[in-house]
This record gives structure tokens, sequence and C-alpha cells, in this order.
């Protein structure tokens, strides 16, 4: 991990960087190929296993209580499809997502926010997110660092950036549950607001998102009833927010639009424009970086 894991929604810890990056204006960030009218949409929803020919297949669908561990997982490839997915080759024919994976593990993808793979993990009362990059081996397992859960229900995400046949980059998030052997009662969901808080850091909320619908959500961070400018770049962008659905754990990611030219400090507002799939509450995870200390604080958001 790329710096120390900071608290998330129920005392759990997160860290890191996300996929969906669009092109960031004043910067020479690269957008995905390919994919007009995609800045800043989710990425997928992590609801499936498999899609496109390729299917995530955990070593374990457990993880132990209370203990740092590790999740180890493969990303399969059905026929044709190794290459395609890390165009590393000439592309042939993108699967169907029916039957997906032959036994062939992925061992490469495009770049990401400077990381070829992502995974994410959230409980079924939206507590303990993590957020981490795994190393891959030679044999194609993937294997992901996590801070000590607490039992439970879980959902595991695997998101990285695949290829279709025009060589257009494709974000793709495929998702597991797993479980966490032992008794804990749910955390109910804290009610909506408007502000978060972390760190002695204020996230003021503004504007507002409706189902299938672009919106702009505003957010400006402030501490001391002070701006905030000195918001620093993690993994190529000044936030990441990463949002789950409350009834059925649907998973999004949303990069801010802009940022300052020529890669200087950032800040105090955050510009996201994005659609999300369906009405509901969503528990968005905002995760800023200053003085080289990343942190994360945890807001819900009513879509209507």
């Amino acid at each position: 991990m790329a710096s120390p894991a900071t608290p998330g929604h129920g005392g759990m810890p997160a860290s890191g960087g996300m996929p969906g990056h669009a092109g960031i204006p004043g910067t020479d960030m690269p957008g995905h190929a390919g994919m007009p009218g995609m800045e800043g949409l989710p990425a997928g929803e992590g609801l499936a296993a498999e899609a496109s020919g390729l299917r995530f297949v955990p070593v374990a669908s457990t993880l132990p209580a209370d203990q740092p561990t590790s999740f180890r997982f493969r990303i399969l490839a059905g026929p044709g499809q190794h290459d395609h997915a890390s165009g590393m080759s000439p592309l042939g024919t993108h699967g169907t997502g029916t039957g997906a994976g032959d036994g062939t593990p992925v061992t490469a993808f495009r770049l990401d926010q400077t990381k070829p793979m992502h995974l994410y993990l959230i409980r079924s009362d939206l507590t303990g997110f993590q957020h981490v990059h795994p190393d891959v081996e030679g044999d194609g397992t993937w294997t992901a660092p996590l801070q000590p859960v607490r039992p439970g229900a879980y959902r595991v995400y695997a998101s990285f950036v695949t290829t279709d046949a025009s060589g257009a980059d494709v974000p793709t998030v495929l998702g597991q549950p797993v479980t966490v052997a032992g008794g804990s009662a749910d955390t109910p969901l804290p009610p909506a607001s408007a502000t978060a808080t972390v760190d002695g850091y204020t996230l003021a909320l503004a504007g507002g998102l409706t189902a299938r619908n672009a919106g702009t959500l505003t957010i400006t961070v402030s501490t001391g009833g002070r701006p905030v400018t000195d918001l620093q770049l993690y993994l190529d962008t000044y936030a990441h927010l990463t949002a789950f659905h409350e009834s059925d754990l649907a998973f999004a990611h949303l990069h801010p639009t802009g940022t300052t030219p020529g890669g200087k400090d950032g800040g105090p507002a955050l510009t996201f424009e994005a659609s999300l799939p369906r009405a509901g509450n969503w528990r968005l995870f905002v995760q800023f970086q200053t003085a080289g200390v990343l942190r994360t604080a945890a807001v819900t958001l009513p879509v209507g």
C-alpha cells in the first residue's frame, strides 16, 4: 500500500485510488480512450462475478476475523481473452461473459490510476471499507493485503481496465461475496448529511444526483473554518469517491472533473459530474491526501 490506512465508516481502515479516470483538464493525465461521455461515470456495478469473457475467482470465500490477512484471487480468461485483457497483442473478438474463463489466469491489465488492479471490500451494512492494490504472482494469483475485519457478510470487488475489439479501454468491476465467521451486530446506516468529517477536516456537499441522470456534486474541503488548498495528487487525481448502494451493494466510482493546472496542489472545491444507476441511499467514501497522509471521510447520500 502506498500510504498508511485511515479509518472509514465504522472505524475500519481504508486506503487507495480508483478506476474510471476519464482525463483531467489542465493536466497530462490520460482518459479512457474510446469512451465519450464516460467522464466520472461508474466503471461497473460489481454485482456479477464475470463479464466479457473474464471471471473473478477468489482462492477462498472466507476471511479470518480481527486480524490482518491477505485476499488471494485470480482473473480467469476464456479462449482468446488473455492478451485481449492486457492489450498486449492484437485483439480478437471480445467475450460475451457467458461461461467466462477457461482456467487461463490474466496477469496484466492496462494501468488505471497508475495501478493494474484495484480491490475494494465493504461489509453488508456499508462499514469496513477498504481499498488496496494487489500484486500478482507468476502463476496468475493476485494478493491483496487487508486490515482486520469484524465478522459479517462482505462483498469484494476487483476493478481493472481491459480493452474491446477496437482497442478502446473498458473499465471493468467484478464482485464476489465473502464471509468473516463469527457474530457481530450490524451498524445502522448513518442518516443523510450534507457534511462529513475526518481528522479535523470537514467536507461539505452541495448539489445532488438523481438516478440514471447526469448531475453535479461539489465537495468543498476545509479545516478549522479555513478552505483547504493543499490537496495532493494521489494516484493521478485530487480525490477518489467510491459509492455503494444500501440495498444491493452496487459499486460506483467518481473523480473530480477539474484540477489546478500544472500539477499544483488542489482544492478547496472538487466537482463531480456523474450518474448513479438507481435510487436509494448510497454510502460515499471520499479519499483525499494532504501532507502525505491519505484520509477517508464517509457520508450517506440519498438519490431520488
